[in-house]
């Protein structure tokens, strides 16, 4: 069986999927909150490859939910639930993309310098050092090391989040290099925006005005691919919307009335 985590009563036609790759938990309070509206999963992503990922995720979706079920994917779950419905529309009705990265290899360059341009000076320095640290085959501890690139960026993707939320990441770094890097180059050679050719349900998606990854890169894309597509921009809202101090309220609002 595929590690799922259920929440509120069945059955569960809908399914949030998480970010990363390798950062298994970070979206369980987006789950737990609309499970007072209707039961929802929460799959967990464990496989190493891409296409492990999409089968893991497939496989989740067919033993545990009521298929057709609504994708909510939050970053890098945008993608995967963007590949999954690709690949498997007949399992999904809807896809619901939170705070997606962009389509396009054009509007990615920026991220990373934008990122850390917003950082204070010492934070940007040991942010700095450890992208440095991942291109050296002999770094050691490199699940450590994502975990605190990962807390040191998510000051820099929030506008004004509530202190202490979205500070805890347990992450593998082997989960996110493997993945990501085959994700990359299907953006980068247009692969996965040809995917728009085989969606065949209804696409949301979700983003924040103070995101450091470009709403530009989904919504202009998607726009031109996808014949039912909405894009919906949060004001004072960065990366993780859910917590936001200005946005979570609109941001739930718009996800529930999606859902």
């Amino acid at each position: 069986m595929t590690p799922v985590r259920k929440w509120g009563p069945g059955p569960y036609s809908i399914a949030v999927i998480h970010g990363g790759p390798g950062a298994p938990g970070e979206v369980a309070p987006v789950a737990r909150e609309i499970s007072s509206v209707t039961g929802v999963l929460e799959p967990f992503q464990t496989e190493r490859t891409l296409e492990g990922q999409v089968q893991e995720l497939r496989l989740a979706l067919v033993e545990h939910g009521r298929t057709p079920v609504a994708l909510v994917g939050f970053s890098w779950g945008a993608f995967l639930s963007w590949m999954v419905a690709s690949r498997h529309p007949e399992l999904v009705k809807k896809l619901i993309l939170i705070s997606s990265p962009p389509f396009e290899d054009q509007y990615a360059a920026s991220i990373t310098r934008l990122r850390l341009n917003r950082l204070k000076s010492q934070d940007k320095a040991e942010a700095q050092s450890l992208l440095d640290q991942f291109g050296n085959p002999s770094s050691s501890d490199k699940d450590q090391m994502l975990a605190r690139l990962g807390v040191l960026l998510t000051h820099a993707d929030a506008f004004d989040a509530v202190p202490g939320e979205g500070e805890g990441f347990h992450c593998q770094y082997d989960v996110f290099r493997g993945v990501w890097d085959e994700a990359n180059e299907l953006r980068r050679n247009r692969i996965l925006l040809q995917m728009a050719k085989s969606i065949r349900c209804p696409v949301v998606a979700i983003h924040g005005d103070w995101d450091p990854h470009p709403g530009d890169g989904v919504n202009i894309p998607l726009s031109r691919e996808l014949q039912d597509f909405r894009f919906v921009l949060l004001e004072k809202c960065g990366h993780r919307p859910w917590t936001e101090r200005n946005a979570a309220e609109n941001f739930f609002k718009a996800l529930v009335e999606e859902i």
